[in-house]
């Protein structure tokens, strides 16, 4: 078997950390022993930090992150760190511009993503547009923020790019959805050839009915990472229980060139809510993955992930460790595995 390899930059300063004498040697993540990185009242006027981004940039690190305001309204801050664990945030809130210049706010933005592909760092985040749907901005020094097109139309969360074009176009996960807390849910791919028109929407996949940890819905996390053996995708599953939902990570690979089809999946969850800060906050039992930086020389990866709606962890893996992992306890449908067009 062929060494497992990721493709992509070498991180010098890759936040890491080994395995701790608490963590199970047979879990393929582990937590990061001084967790949670950010705490309650980050910053004045923002009780809550939590499901963020973050990515490397000019020998250190910045981030997009989800502020709940003081008044209950979430936005979009920006964070600037060295080493990736501690945090220094702006106090103001992002400032989306349209393409002429002039101001243009949504009514609210959260969970954001942050995705470079080529020379350009696209946000994408969930917002309100006659209903819940995806917004878009992009910018190339952290200073103007340009929004673009929404790509889809309401009702649509969760959408996060491939860090690279794949046949040429643009690439990217969502989650269409209704108006409510959405009862249901499977992942879509679609592709655009100017982050304008998107089309060719196709099925990646769904709820997995027999896995009690994602029964109820899905939904993409951090940018997939490109590896020898595909697209490394680490995402969220919901389970109802009778106190309320239950957000477990999970993990698959998806074709290189085709990644509506799944090659592997696995059956069970990679982390799920264990510790306090994942159990108890504002909204309980909640691990909610969106960003990795991974390295590709050492094969480390760290993964970010909003904990009970309060929270910002930290965990860690290898792409070999991680990979062996959701191969061994892989269970793929027919509707996985075929290219998600009907």
């Amino acid at each position: 078997m062929s060494e497992v390899k990721i493709i992509g930059s070498h991180v010098k300063n890759m936040p890491w950390q080994e395995r701790t004498d608490e963590a199970k040697k047979w879990q393929p993540l582990w937590r990061y022993d001084q967790n949670p990185i950010i705490e309650r009242n980050p910053l004045e006027g923002v009780a809550r930090i939590f499901n963020s981004a973050v990515i490397p940039y000019q020998d250190a690190f910045i981030g997009v992150f989800r502020g709940e305001q003081t008044d209950g309204v979430p936005f979009i801050y920006l964070g600037h760190s060295k080493d990736a664990i501690h945090w220094e945030f702006e106090r103001e809130k992002i400032q989306f511009t349209d393409e002429n210049g002039e101001p243009f706010m949504p009514v609210y933005a959260y969970d954001p993503r942050l995705v470079k592909v080529e020379d350009t760092y696209y946000i994408m985040w969930c917002q309100d547009c006659y209903g819940a749907s995806i917004g878009m901005a992009w910018t190339q020094d952290f200073k103007t923020f340009t929004r673009i097109e929404n790509p889809f139309l309401p009702f649509n969360r969760n959408a996060v790019l491939f860090p690279r074009k794949i046949g040429g176009k643009f690439v990217m996960l969502s989650r269409p959805s209704d108006s409510g807390h959405t009862p249901f849910g499977d992942i879509f791919l679609s592709e655009s050839p100017d982050m304008i028109y998107w089309g060719k929407h196709r099925h990646v996949m769904g709820k997995a009915g027999d896995c009690w940890w994602e029964n109820v819905k899905i939904g993409g996390g951090a940018a997939p990472i490109e590896t020898t053996e595909g697209w490394l995708l680490f995402y969220h599953g919901v389970t109802g229980t009778c106190n309320g939902f239950v957000y477990s990570i999970g993990g698959a690979i998806l074709d290189i060139d085709n990644p509506s089809i799944v090659k592997y999946r696995c059956r069970d969850f990679l982390l799920t809510p264990e510790k306090w800060y994942e159990e108890r906050g504002f909204v309980p039992n909640v691990t909610f993955p969106c960003a990795t930086i991974h390295d590709s020389v050492s094969g480390r990866i760290a993964i970010y992930y909003g904990a009970a709606d309060t929270y910002v962890g930290l965990a860690f893996t290898t792409v070999e460790e991680v990979t062996a992992y959701i191969k061994e306890h892989s269970q793929v449908t027919e509707s996985d595995t075929e290219p998600g067009l009907h």
